[in-house]
């Protein structure tokens, strides 16, 4: 059997790269982590997936077994790479209908929760700051909360009869949130008082061994919230 290493190009601060780190997290498999400016893209990074996006995987073979190096561009490529080579712990519910349900859901996160809510709250608070964009557009920023509640309340009613987002048992639905709301999180953008079954879940998924690696995260010159790095809050 070939033994691969693994590489993680990823921003500590993108959903996308989290997603991949609390899958690898969750599947048990080691990686090293290569952090990336996402905005500035360097050759390497083109060279690896010519649209820049993260994160990007790259599985090496190991000693000389053979083996042909992988190359896993995004989010999506890296979830179903995973689930498809190392099945051992599986992050798409083996029920035909959940998994379709946690589908649905991951990609409500990569299309309406990105544009709804990070193209405005999360570029206006964090990356103009990284870019230099000069200062926050209010306007922009209190719409972008305004989408994010009605996300959240509506979260919160699918947890009102389930388990985890999907159904009644974690999945990829729960990883794309959790990615997305924990950052959310370190910026103190969430009231989670409001939201009872949701807090409750995310205390449960942010207990769990692949999520404190998160924990650690810190933007420089952006101090997280004075909870961000407890369990129980």
């Amino acid at each position: 059997m070939i033994s691969y290493s693994r590489q993680l190009y990823h921003f500590a601060f993108d959903p996308h790269s989290r997603i991949a780190r609390l899958a690898l997290g969750e599947k048990k498999l080691a990686f090293e982590e290569i952090p990336v400016k996402y905005w500035q893209p360097d050759d390497t990074i083109l060279r690896l997936n010519p649209s820049g996006l993260l994160p990007i995987l790259i599985e090496t073979p190991e000693g000389d077994a053979g083996g042909k190096t992988r190359r896993l561009c995004e989010s999506r490529a890296v979830m179903e790479h995973l689930e498809e080579t190392y099945p051992e712990i599986r992050l798409w519910s083996e029920d035909l209908n959940e998994r379709g349900e946690a589908r649905r859901l991951v990609g409500w996160f990569e299309r309406k929760f990105d544009y709804e809510v990070n193209a405005l709250l999360l570029h206006e608070k964090m990356e103009k700051r990284l870019i230099g964009g000069g200062p926050p557009d209010i306007a922009a920023m209190r719409a972008g909360r305004d989408a994010l509640k009605d996300h959240l309340r509506y979260f919160e009613s699918l947890l009102q009869y389930r388990n985890w987002l999907a159904g009644q048992v974690m999945s990829y639905a729960d990883f794309a949130c959790a990615a997305q709301l924990s950052i959310l999180d370190y910026f103190d953008e969430i009231n989670w008082s409001r939201y009872p079954a949701l807090k409750n879940w995310y205390m449960a998924i942010k207990s769990r061994p692949a999520f404190r690696p998160l924990l650690n995260d810190k933007l420089p010159g952006m101090a997280p919230s004075a909870h961000y790095k407890e369990l129980d809050f």
